[in-house]
């Protein structure tokens, strides 16, 4: 690959669609730096915005690093650039999660991931109710060779596994419940009140927490359980959520950054099919619950995320950090 050289104004779009990928609490725990000499981005992991409590290997940091990862990469096809990745470059320092030198022009072979571009903005968690009308087998399909592509596996449990996954996920919701520290570390990323001026440009607002689930505990992730939103309305959720499990082969730190890119792609493929996803990840937060996401019967190997998936709206946007506090040039 012929090294292509790379300006802060080439570097400032790429990162700026970076960013518009999702993380534990819309937290954004990236940081990228152009080294000018070098013509190089390198992406770094932030331990300032780790959950110590409800993530404490940093194992949820490092899928939403990954999905801006894959999200610089689908930025950089689009403008005709190759990439190369190499991930974890540096075992001295490991918050250096991978670095991406640019090259020829992309000339839309292979399985780069420029027609994704579209996608990038219209991508957003929904927290609303689904209709029940199930997703095409053909579209499943693409998700999972989406997933394959990242070497990753996304399986589709059926209905015994997805009742016991949402039990799982009820299970999780207890037990926050009960665990103060989770509930300080979850109630310090979400709220703000619905319609007013963002007061930062991180975390999950009230505005986008969706509605109340009127039929028992809905298939989401409710932030507002444990508290008062004025006008938040009541809604009947989907009686059969259609459930997706993301898993990689290990459980490694590259195998983070593997399903991070891969959780990525198969987000943005469901987004440019017109479906709506959400994400769930309480279970995964309990070591104790996790290993029993899995669905035994599937070689997914270790589940990195459960997927909701479905047709529906696409959700409410959430803040950006601006560029300019996340990308570093020197």
């Amino acid at each position: 690959m012929t090294a292509t050289r790379i300006d802060t104004e080439t570097a400032v779009r790429l990162v700026g669609d970076a960013v518009t990928a999702p993380s534990m609490h819309n937290a954004q725990p990236w940081r990228f730096v152009l080294r000018r000499d070098s013509d190089v981005i390198e992406l770094h992991g932030d331990p300032e915005r780790a959950m110590p409590r409800t993530d404490p290997d940093h194992r949820a940091l490092h899928l939403g690093c990954a999905a801006a990862l894959f999200n610089l990469r689908v930025s950089a096809a689009r403008h005709r650039l190759g990439t190369h990745v190499e991930l974890l470059p540096d075992v001295s320092a490991p918050w250096l999660l991978a670095t991406i030198a640019f090259g020829d022009a992309y000339a839309g072979a292979g399985d780069e991931p420029a027609d994704l571009y579209g996608a990038l903005r219209r991508r957003h968690t929904s927290r609303q109710p689904f209709s029940d009308e199930p997703v095409p087998a053909a579209l499943l399909d693409g998700l999972r060779a989406a997933a394959r592509l990242e070497g990753c596996r996304l399986t589709v449990p059926d209905s015994w596994h997805a009742e016991t996954v949402l039990a799982l996920v009820r299970d999780a919701e207890h037990r926050e419940e009960m665990d103060p520290p989770a509930q300080a570390e979850t109630a310090a990323w979400t709220g703000g009140a619905p319609g007013a001026a963002p007061a930062r440009r991180d975390g999950i607002p009230a505005s986008a927490f969706g509605p109340h689930s009127a039929g028992g505990p809905g298939p989401v992730r409710d932030f507002g359980r444990a508290r008062s939103i004025p006008g938040r309305p009541w809604a009947t959720f989907e009686k059969r959520p259609q459930l997706a499990l993301l898993g990689s082969p290990g459980d490694t730190t590259a195998d983070w950054l593997r399903a991070g890119q891969a959780l990525e792609r198969v987000l943005l493929q469901a987004t440019a099919d017109g479906l709506a996803t959400s994400m769930t990840s309480q279970p995964l937060e309990w070591p104790e619950l996790r290993w029993t996401v899995r669905d035994p019967l599937a070689s997914v190997g270790h589940v990195q995320m459960v997927l909701r998936l479905g047709y529906g709206p696409s959700g409410e946007a959430t803040p950006r950090r601006p560029v300019a506090e996340v990308l570093d040039v020197r």
